[in-house]
């Protein structure tokens, strides 16, 4: 049951405020904030999940001359700057995400993290 209750303060001010049962008023306000709408959260989570990334595995670096680039021919080795045995670098959308070693699965190559770049250290990154 609704009921309107007039209070006027000393100055004369009126306010008028609505009473019902709290349960219903509560909820009526929850609803309209957007607090039970998790079907809408879900729909925010799954577009996020649909977002493409590019990601790539760095074995090393070089710096080359141009003239040296002109003389590699099939079979030329360029060295990198990393060692054999130190982890690759991964990189989701070029900005370092973790570290990982090679391996191979069924005869294609893939990687085993071994180490994930924190959350502050790929913050920094950004800027």
């Amino acid at each position: 049951m609704e009921e309107k209750v007039d209070e006027t303060s000393q100055e004369g001010v009126s306010s008028v405020s609505d009473s019902s049962d709290g349960q219903e008023a509560n909820g009526e306000n929850a609803q309209e904030s957007g607090a039970f709408d998790g079907d809408d959260e879900a729909k925010d989570l799954d577009f996020i999940l649909d977002i493409p990334l590019e990601i790539s595995v760095e074995l090393g670096r070089t710096n080359m001359l141009v003239n040296d680039l002109l003389q590699l021919a099939r079979g030329s080795v360029i060295e990198l700057s990393k060692l054999a045995e130190e982890p690759m670098d991964i990189y989701i959308n070029r900005k370092l995400f973790a570290r990982g070693e090679v391996v191979v699965v069924n005869e294609k190559f893939g990687i085993r993290l071994t180490d994930i770049v924190s959350p502050a250290e790929r913050v920094k990154s950004l800027g």
